[in-house]
């Protein structure tokens, strides 16, 4: 891969990338490493900042945003013979992501494959977050033997309501607007423009949201992007057939958490559980 052949750069305080490595430097694959794994709103973040309130001695890695932008999509970028800078559509970053898996098994595990970690400034833990879908953890469970992985999940339709909770400036999709309609006009997901989110959306769920708008929670457009964004991560990472690969795999070393059965203490205390075994 071409992140081999790159010149030796630290991402974050003793975690590196690249080549020639310092003899003190150790393959992240040598490593203990818990690894979360879970798609957009199922509660990584408010986990991570439960988390770092606990004192637990652990250093957590550059995220998937992070490995996402200086790794996958500036190689991406400079196959395409394009110039290297951000990308902030979460669509065009999904088409990114897709076409690097398409080339590398195991998407973002094929690149945590490829840090370097210093002992000298990492913590007694390691921790990352995260990886989602068959290909991701089933290279995972392969190619890093020390990693345990904990999973955390919800419904669809749960993760569209934090996500329109949220004011993250990641969460953008550029989508194309329906026609000029009231909100008490766009009675469907197909009226609102995206009639492939009802694919993963009980009737009843469909409505539950679609009420949202109508009460006036929320606007049409701000609708019609969150929904995309599930859509898009779903033709990418099926979250259930995930779990059920580390369940079938390396259920020794997999926890499975509801974040809709648990509450943000209660899932904090169940990873650090995990991490101490």
């Amino acid at each position: 891969m071409a992140v081999a052949s790159l010149h030796f750069t630290e991402l974050a305080p003793g975690i590196a990338v690249g080549a020639p490595v310092p003899p003190a430097w150790r393959a992240l694959i040598k490593h203990p490493l818990l690894i979360i794994v879970g798609v957009t709103g199922v509660g990584k973040s408010t986990t991570l900042e439960k988390l770092a309130k606990t004192g637990l001695d652990y250093t957590l890695l550059p995220n998937r945003r992070v490995l996402t932008d200086q790794l996958l999509i500036a190689y991406m970028q400079a196959l395409d013979q394009q110039p290297i800078q951000p990308v902030t559509d979460r669509k065009l970053r999904f088409d990114y992501t897709r076409r690097f898996r398409e080339q590398f098994a195991g998407g973002m595990s094929h690149a945590l494959t490829h840090l370097w970690i210093d002992p000298t400034q990492s913590r007694a833990h390691l921790l990352f977050d995260g990886l989602r879908g068959v290909d991701e953890v089933m290279h995972a469970i392969q190619a890093l033997p020390q990693a345990r992985f904990v999973v955390l999940h919800a419904p669809d339709v749960v993760r569209v309501q934090r996500l329109l909770g949220r004011n993250d400036t990641f969460d953008q999709m550029a989508v194309t607007p329906a026609a000029n309609a009231s909100a008490n006009e766009l009675a469907s997901f197909a009226a609102l423009g995206i009639p492939e989110a009802a694919t993963l959306f009980t009737s009843e769920e469909e409505q539950k949201l679609l009420t949202l708008l109508q009460a006036g929670g929320v606007s049409a457009d701000d609708l019609r992007a969150k929904l995309q964004i599930v859509v898009e991560e779903r033709r990418n990472y099926d979250p259930t057939a995930a779990i059920a690969v580390l369940q079938a795999n390396a259920p020794e070393r997999t926890l499975v958490i509801d974040t809709t059965q648990n509450t943000p203490s209660q899932v904090t205390r169940a990873l650090v559980t995990f991490m101490a075994k």
